[in-house]
């Protein structure tokens, strides 16, 4: 699979009753062996950004910059559980409402090495996922 973007957005409330303003979506666009793009969106608790150093590799949120842009968690998340988990490609949306879930993601893996994955994709414009392609 290669991975064109992944972008992140905090979520706001489109009605006032609404609960959306206590999530983040990170979408990640990508094209499978045919050539064919696609979209996986995660959806999570804004709250987990909070205790971002006791979930995570990484001790602040924008976790890096590139170019002098920052690079926040919701940016990239998207793109980290698609490569924890690539099963997801088959999945259109993930929602994670449970810390333990959470924290899963990012078990076994660097802040070096998603830097490095996330400084690929926006230097190259693409980045080849080693995961199932269809």
């Amino acid at each position: 699979m290669i991975i064109t973007s992944c972008k992140g957005q905090e979520l706001e409330k489109s009605q006032s009753n609404s609960p959306e303003d206590f999530f983040n979506r990170s979408v990640v666009t990508y094209k499978v062996k045919a050539g064919k793009e696609r979209s996986f969106s995660l959806l999570y608790l804004r709250y987990f950004e909070e205790k971002i150093a006791e979930l995570t590799p990484f001790n602040e949120d924008p976790i890096f910059e590139i170019n002098n842009q920052p690079v926040h968690l919701r940016d990239v998340i998207g793109l980290i559980a698609l490569n924890k988990h690539p099963e997801y490609e088959e999945r259109h949306r993930v929602y994670i409402n449970e810390e333990n879930q959470f924290a899963d993601l990012f078990k076994g893996i660097e802040a070096d090495e998603i830097q490095q994955m996330i400084t690929h994709l926006y230097e190259k414009g693409q980045l080849n996922l080693h995961a199932k392609e269809s």
